[in-house]
């Protein structure tokens, strides 16, 4: 157990230097009340299987090894599976995939919709995951969910999402989420929805000229989405990518210490063509560098944060509420500086 954390102390350390989502050392595998592997070996060949193998409203952690493979099931966390782990070795090596989509017809010929094309459903508490690739293979071909997290106190670690619209979707207001040294891809509004979540050390890659996030914050809400020392590394033309635009009136989002290619449009900003939504909204910078990240040239109802308003924006601040919560003690977290 020592050499484990070990191990995990020193992949932590080195893994802003290998860029977000990308391969890591492998690491030693920890002990774990369920394994899942696609040969056989482990205890189920499937995960929904292990899913379903675990107690109902455990307060403890349990821990579900993945082992090496590509895992093509529609997967639903029910919400009384709580603090269960998904641990896999590499994010490479560890693919959890499936290709519904929105206009993908269900057993009654109906639309499956948005929220129907989730690849994975996440509703039980205290859920995280490390090293593991989440995907909606479906293409382009509309709207198409990774993961859909409604969960609270829902933590990925050095994980991929894989989609093109609508990719991520942080769904639940009330929920609050973390995200750290992930690899998040789309096209269309491909981080999106109405929860309180914070992304540290991420790399973004939008697929082609498009919007970043669609947030949909409450008024009541005091967060929505924030990027911290991320990376903005496009696919997609100069000048082309929005950083986002309200799915809902009351939408924040902000980008801060992070690096932007030159995809990013120099007005950052689209207001969905709801003029009224300027007014309400909160979209804000602060600290940001490279091509895309010349704020003289934002819309004027976006806003550059003061180091003293900086200094408000933490972590704790953010995602600690009433309970104090802390993700980066999250089962199996490497150290965080």
């Amino acid at each position: 157990m020592r050499r484990s954390w070990m191990l995990m102390f020193f992949v932590g350390l080195l893994a802003p230097l290998w860029g977000a989502g990308s391969a890591v050392l492998p690491e030693e595998e920890p002990a774990a009340h369920f394994v899942v592997a696609a040969d056989g070996s482990g205890d189920f060949t499937s995960v929904q299987e292990a899913v379903m193998a675990i107690p109902d409203f455990r307060k403890e952690a349990t821990i579900v090894v993945i082992r090496p493979g590509t895992y093509k099931e529609k997967l639903v966390l029910p919400a009384s599976k709580t603090n269960v782990v998904f641990w896999g070795s590499n994010p490479q090596d560890v693919v959890l995939t499936y290709d519904d989509f929105a206009q993908k017809p269900n057993v009654f010929g109906e639309e499956m919709g948005t929220t129907g094309s989730s690849a994975f459903f996440v509703f039980g508490e205290g859920f995280t995951a490390h090293n593991i690739t989440f995907e909606n293979s479906a293409g382009p071909v509309g709207q198409a969910v990774a993961v859909r997290v409604s969960g609270d106190k829902a933590v990925f670690n050095n994980c991929r999402f894989l989609g093109h619209q609508d990719t991520l979707y942080p769904n639940q207001a009330g929920s609050r989420q973390f995200y750290y040294n992930c690899y998040i891809q789309g096209t269309v509004d491909f981080i999106f929805g109405w929860a309180t979540a914070w992304f540290e050390a991420c790399t973004i890659v939008p697929l082609k000229g498009s919007y970043i996030t669609a947030a949909s914050t409450e008024a009541d809400t005091p967060h929505g989405f924030v990027f911290n020392n991320c990376r903005i590394e496009s696919r997609a033309p100069e000048a082309s990518v929005y950083l986002g635009r309200p799915w809902r009136d009351h939408a924040q989002t902000v980008f801060m210490r992070t690096y932007m290619d030159a995809s990013i449009k120099p007005e950052g900003w689209h207001n969905w063509n709801k003029p009224h939504a300027e007014a309400t909204v909160f979209y804000a910078e602060y600290e940001n560098y490279g091509p895309g990240a010349l704020t003289h040239e934002r819309v004027s109802w976006s806003h550059h944060l003061t180091a003293e308003e900086a200094r408000e924006l933490t972590l704790d601040r953010v995602l600690g509420g009433n309970d104090q919560w802390d993700p980066t003690r999250a089962p199996l977290m490497p150290q965080i500086n």
